[in-house]
């Protein structure tokens, strides 16, 4: 690999994951590092331009567990067949390099390792899952880096890895170029201007969002708290994408209404737009006829928790400009994105196998307050905290 490379992975691991040296400015050798990547599937269609960028990206993936190797003395590189969606559950063998072989004979023992995978396992079975997690907390890794293209974000495998105090990346859909674009941005000016923006959609019940395409939403943020996702996953169980540079919630489930008119998938954009009717939180309805409507509409049979209004982001980072990954697009600064399916992993209550990411552009969205006072927060996608 080139230096630009090894710089990356270097500001990757030191900036981002904060991988702890020992007093003698050594690699400290109890800082377990795992990178994992997936492999496109048999039965996927994949475009040209995927097959290159996922390509690219399991290479990657690769270079930086050699990169962790040698500079930090002790790292792991697995890889495994695509899950079916991101929010899919990965395969036990991610789990058994991740937790370690005692852990996965106790969970499956315990009769909790299948629906912990299935994503059916019960409130109650989660706590059991954890309670076993934590007891052999010193066999998990320290730092994982999720270089796959489906996101394991939304899974039972990665809250329990941080409820172990693994400092936890998620890259889907990453794109190495990015090293060299919205991965250099200014971390510490993004994490302030995230904090802000954080502290201000907090401060709303309601959140009302309209598009110059006709998208134009009503959010219940009431009992749901706003978190920031600023890059700087340095401290024991932190969690955040990369690149890194939003706010983001769980709506109240339930509540939500409105009109979302998608125009971009998660990498390429629709041959039309997509219009989503939702109503009680749920998506009742979808107009359009871009292949996403089927595909969409095969989720939700499959599962109708897939319908759920899950998510409301806000992109905070200036030195995103793609709209072609979903990753980067929904980091822009000013856009918003809104997401479908699980959200478990962030104050939500509905579990699924799918969590989905559409990004809107030049949004307006202004909160309003349980006193009826109204802030403008974005303006024709323009930051105004």
């Amino acid at each position: 690999m080139s230096s630009s490379s090894d710089n990356a992975f270097r500001s990757l691991f030191e900036t981002n994951m904060g991988i702890r040296a020992s007093a003698h400015s050594e690699p400290d050798p109890r800082e377990r590092v795992l990178i994992f990547s997936d492999i496109i599937r048999a039965d996927e269609i994949v475009s040209p331009s995927d097959l290159d960028r996922r390509t690219r990206l399991n290479a990657t993936a690769r270079h930086a567990a050699e990169f962790a190797g040698r500079e930090y003395g002790n790292a792991a590189f697995i890889d495994f067949p695509a899950t079916p969606a991101s929010g899919a559950e990965p395969p036990l063998e991610l789990w058994l390099a991740t937790f370690g072989a005692t852990t996965i004979a106790a969970s499956n023992q315990a009769k909790l390792l299948d629906t912990l995978l299935a994503k059916s396992a019960s409130r109650e079975e989660i706590a059991s899952a954890e309670t076993i997690v934590l007891a052999h907390k010193d066999d998990v890794a320290d730092i994982i880096i999720a270089l796959a293209n489906n996101s394991t974000s939304h899974t039972r495998y990665r809250a329990l890895a941080c409820a172990a105090g693994c400092r936890f990346a998620s890259l889907p859909h990453f794109d190495p170029d990015m090293f060299q674009t919205s991965m250099t941005v200014d971390w510490e000016a993004l994490a302030d201007r995230t904090s802000r923006l954080v502290h201000a959609v907090n401060d709303a019940e309601w959140l009302h969002v309209t598009t110059p395409n006709g998208t134009d939403m009503t959010i219940c943020k009431i009992d749901r708290h706003a978190e920031g996702d600023d890059g700087l996953l340095t401290a024991p169980g932190s969690f955040g994408n990369l690149p890194a540079g939003e706010a983001y919630l769980a709506p109240l489930e339930g509540e939500s209404y409105g009109v979302m008119v998608i125009e971009w998938g998660p990498t390429s954009k629709l041959s039309e737009p997509l219009r989503l009717i939702v109503e009680n939180g749920i998506v009742v309805r979808i107009d359009g006829f871009d292949p996403l409507r089927s595909r969409l509409e095969a989720k939700f049979a499959e599962n109708a928790n897939c319908r759920n209004i899950a998510e409301l982001g806000i992109g905070t980072n200036d030195k995103a400009s793609r709209p072609d990954n979903v990753l980067e697009a929904e980091k822009i600064l000013g856009t918003i994105h809104i997401a479908l399916g699980d959200n478990t992993g962030f104050g939500g209550v509905v579990s699924a196998p799918f969590h989905e990411d559409y990004v809107f552009y030049q949004p307006t969205l202004v909160a309003l307050s349980g006193n009826g006072n109204r802030r403008v927060i974005i303006s024709d996608g323009d930051l105004r905290v």
